[in-house]
């Protein structure tokens, strides 16, 4: 049974690791519960990581465990090159990692609604307030098999460019930011956005578009409240979300 160090934001720290870190694989267990929760999972074949603050290791799930299991402990710790420090595919993710010291985590998904879109010629439409205020935020990159190639991290670079959100054509979709908050909000954004196409185009309705000067409007004014809504992200939404955690599956993610 391990002592504690002191207390981090989500209570006592085992001794084994910094506050800093205990927070940081606090934050990632509750995202991937929280991904578990809303549906994003696909058994063992995605990965959500996190840099460790002041470091350049990084914090991912396990192979072998569901996301509905990872606990603040049993993430692994890997270096840029997904070496365990202390095998998953971490290609994806180190392409991110290694090209900015700002984009500290990276959430991975094969959802059914974000795959839907990664199929379609003309990804994300922009058919409704919720794909266009995040439309100019998203990026894609072409299908180039499965992604054990090194040498394709700086395409992904290439392509994810200044935006926050990829669609991984053919794959799933890829979010980043400088938080977990920050990466979990803008997956849940496009995860609505894929859900509702998916669910608008089902109807076999012909589609109602906005006018072309509201959707450039539209989403130009996204791209400009990005950053504000980032600080949001980062305090009181991410904080509702971890109390909700708290509700509906208790605290043992933080153990």
């Amino acid at each position: 049974m391990s002592t504690t160090s002191g207390l981090g934001r989500h209570g006592a720290v085992p001794s084994e690791f910094t506050d800093i870190e205990w927070d940081a694989r606090c934050d990632l267990a509750a995202c991937y519960r929280l991904a578990d929760h809303y549906g994003w999972t696909d058994l063992f074949g995605t990965h959500f990581s996190l840099r460790v603050p002041g470091t350049e290791h990084f914090l991912l799930n396990p192979y072998g465990m569901l996301f509905g299991e990872i606990t603040a402990s049993s993430l692994i710790k890997v270096d840029q090159d997904g070496n365990t420090i202390g095998e998953s595919d971490f290609t994806i993710h180190s392409a991110v990692h290694m090209s900015s010291d700002t984009m500290n985590a990276v959430l991975h998904t094969h959802t059914p609604a974000g795959n839907a879109v990664a199929c379609m010629k003309d990804g994300l439409l922009p058919s409704n307030q919720k794909a266009l205020l995040i439309h100019g935020l998203v990026t894609y990159h072409e299908y180039e098999s499965v992604a054990l190639d090194h040498s394709e991290r700086e395409r992904i670079v290439s392509d994810l460019g200044d935006g926050r959100i990829m669609v991984l054509r053919n794959h799933g979709l890829l979010t980043v930011g400088e938080t977990i908050a920050e990466a979990f909000f803008w997956m849940y954004r496009m995860e609505t956005a894929c859900q509702y196409q998916v669910d608008i185009l089902s109807m076999g309705q012909e589609l109602q578009f906005p006018t072309k000067a509201t959707q450039d409007y539209t989403i130009e004014w996204g791209k400009k409240q990005g950053g504000n809504r980032r600080i949001e992200m980062e305090t009181r939404q991410w904080a509702a979300m971890i109390r909700q955690l708290e509700r509906e599956v208790g605290t043992d993610w933080r153990s």
